[in-house]
């Protein structure tokens, strides 16, 4: 039997805050959950590719953050949230005056999630599963959380960045310090102390900075 995702979201995870974003409201899986359990080869059992979208990542929360606190970087602009996964950036987007915002992440799971999250903050914003890397509909700020996790994920989206970033979009990154994160071309504008999940990150406080690519 096909599991419907949102049913399969609100048996799986809780309504909670990210610590470093204790406003936004996001349906989470913690240790109470099944699905924090789950393995690979159990979520592939179900047609679920890994939940992304249900963890608040410590890239996310540094983003969303910094957009609340400075919501001028985004007020009355039309915003793209890249890799939405749970939504969170999104919604600190439209929580800090966005005209309009899009949720973009090809996992569908994300949609679904993003949906939800959307309606427990009270907040709107499209959502996209369309993948749009290389693509241009004219955002003035694009926001993007922990988006360098690996070699091939750069090397796909660091030319497109910096293209938006030379026709003038105002592109924000939040990484924990991974590895492939570029810093040439970036100007660091904040560092937050985020505390996260043990089992997710390799400390419980990742040292989580926002870059705003120059070029």
């Amino acid at each position: 039997m096909k599991t419907d995702p949102e049913d399969f979201i609100r048996a799986n995870t809780a309504l909670g805050s990210p610590p470093h974003v204790p406003e936004v409201q996001l349906h989470l899986a913690d240790e109470a959950h099944d699905l924090w359990l789950k393995t690979e080869d159990e979520l592939d059992a179900l047609g679920l590719p890994p939940p992304f979208w249900a963890f608040a990542w410590a890239g996310g929360q540094g983003l969303a953050r910094h957009i609340i606190d400075n919501p001028d970087l985004v007020k009355d602009k039309l915003v793209l949230d890249f890799a939405s996964g749970s939504g969170l950036v999104a919604i600190a987007a439209k929580r800090a005056g966005a005209a309009r915002v899009t949720a973009a992440d090809i996992d569908p799971w994300s949609a679904t999630a993003a949906r939800l999250n959307a309606a427990a903050n009270a907040v709107e914003f499209e959502i996209s599963q369309a993948n749009l890397v290389g693509t241009d509909l004219g955002w003035d700020v694009v926001l993007a959380g922990d988006v360098f996790y690996d070699q091939a994920m750069t090397a796909l989206i660091l030319p497109w960045f910096l293209d938006l970033a030379r026709r003038g979009a105002v592109v924000l990154i939040g990484d924990p310090g991974r590895s492939y994160c570029p810093r040439a071309g970036m100007e660091l504008l904040a560092t937050y102390q985020v505390p996260v999940t043990r089992a997710l990150e390799d400390s419980e406080i990742k040292r989580t900075s926002v870059f705003r690519f120059t070029v």
